[in-house]
């Protein structure tokens, strides 16, 4: 209502019109935004905007330095206040702890910065392999179990630039979870396949729309599909939920499709050795056929995976566009991957990877009950480290980042368009790192605020 007030009061000159308007040249392009996005984005988001996106001054560590910031024309630019707040890190996807300063793995990486430099300057196929580079592409096979992999220096690239790879062409069709990742989204469309998107991990209507498909064939013509790919992931960043991995692949075998997996957020931090979703559900990788995930995470680095058969890995060194015209991963973040990646296999010849993966499992099931008993609304399974838990309203949301933020806790929310309207949520990431002390501390500013703002839905 208010915001419908304040466009009314901005149309009639009575308020400042501090919102994106499409040019009057552009009139008959496509516009940018719906009309409701571009309501939400002006009198919801942008009124909040200060507390998403704050500049960080420190490692992702456990505990993190946010540089406070003001703004003198209603959030449309900032200035920082020259003040910094030390937060309890709830925000990053810190799983195993390995964004250090400090330790192994970062004297590994140091020593690799001053072997090769920062940047490789060049693609794969140039000047720009590495030995370092086959060797964590090796050390990712033996790791998740299957023939051969390759590697990105992107996450997002890795899911967009080569889905269209596989998938090219017409007569292929992609089936999609509805909460599928942006990168997966973009990488499907980029294919020109049909795409068909089914209910968030829905097997019974998954099931449906493949055997749909199967009966009625291609649109038209009615012949049979070239090729029949599923898309889904291990853990849903948004949702916190992990994929019914055993009856994908059971659908999968039956209507003779593909299976792609993501593993973005869940290799590292799922199973009982941090194989991932597979090793979760004592899965063989081998009836995964593309394994796709990200070293942003658990790793505590930047880029990208794809591994499976010889064949597959052979095909996109060949026609990857990520391959073929982007530069290779920075030499020193192979490095932080090889050495965490080791660690957690213990082959550094300790067991210090073992205890990560197990006071993770600890420290998610001891987060995920408090908020529980306090009367949240929490998300996903009770393994998953991603612990998401409603706000519902899109006010509430924003106050309740706000009101963590003064207590010293650095939490991200979502919001329209991320969710729907009404599933506004918080969203926690558990590390391995995280202390009993840091945990409870955190849980009782989420109860203090959550009081405050009655968040406890499911009292």
């Amino acid at each position: 209502m208010f915001g419908y007030l304040r466009d009314f009061l901005r149309r009639i000159g009575l308020d400042k019109n501090q919102s994106t308007t499409e040019r009057t040249k552009m009139k008959g392009f496509v516009p940018l935004y719906t009309s409701f996005e571009g309501f939400f984005s002006r009198n919801i988001f942008k009124r909040a905007i200060h507390g998403a996106g704050k500049p960080i001054c420190s490692p992702p560590t456990v505990e993190v330095d946010v540089l406070e910031r003001t703004s003198d024309d209603e959030n449309w630019h900032f200035r920082l206040t020259g003040k910094k707040r030390r937060c309890i890190n709830l925000a990053s996807y810190n799983y195993l702890g390995f964004a250090e300063k400090d330790g192994p793995c970062v004297d590994a990486t140091v020593q690799a910065l001053q072997q090769y430099g920062v940047g490789v300057c060049s693609t794969r196929h140039e000047l720009g392999n590495y030995n370092i580079h086959e060797e964590l592409e090796r050390t990712t096979a033996r790791f998740l179990g299957v023939e051969d992999a390759i590697t990105f220096g992107m996450g997002f690239a890795t899911n967009s630039m080569n889905i269209p790879v596989l998938m090219g062409g017409k007569g292929c069709l992609i089936f999609s979870d509805e909460k599928n990742h942006a990168s997966i989204v973009l990488g499907a469309r980029l294919c020109g396949s049909v795409i068909q998107v089914f209910k968030h991990n829905d097997m019974d209507d998954l099931e449906e729309k493949l055997r749909d498909a199967i009966i009625s064939g291609r649109p038209g013509t009615h012949r049979a599909w070239r090729k029949i790919l599923i898309i889904v992931e291990g853990i849903y960043s948004m949702e916190g939920s992990i994929v019914k991995l055993l009856d994908v692949i059971r659908l999968k075998i039956r209507f003779g499709a593909y299976l792609y997996l993501d593993e973005a957020h869940s290799i590292g931090a799922l199973g009982e050795t941090g194989r991932g979703v597979t090793e979760y559900w004592g899965v063989d990788p081998r009836d995964v056929d593309i394994m796709m995930g990200t070293f942003t995470k658990s790793f505590g680095a930047a880029g990208g995976y794809i591994a499976g058969s010889k064949r597959l890995i052979n095909h996109l060194r060949t026609y990857s566009h990520s391959t073929t015209y982007a530069c290779s991963m920075s030499a020193p973040v192979a490095q932080q991957v090889i050495s965490s990646m080791r660690t957690i296999m213990g082959e550094d010849g300790t067991d210090m990877g073992k205890l990560r993966i197990a006071q993770l499992a600890a420290n998610v099931k001891y987060f995920r009950r408090r908020l529980r008993e306090m009367g949240f609304v929490v998300c996903g399974d009770d393994d998953s480290p991603v612990v998401p838990f409603l706000v519902c309203v899109p006010a509430r949301v924003l106050a309740l980042m706000e009101e963590l933020f003064e207590r010293n806790i650095a939490c991200v929310t979502g919001t329209f368009p991320a969710t729907s309207i009404t599933k506004g949520r918080a969203r926690v990431c558990i590390s391995a790192a995280h202390t009993r002390q840091m945990l409870d501390k955190a849980l009782d500013a989420i109860s203090e605020v959550g009081d405050r703002l009655q968040l406890k839905y499911s009292l």
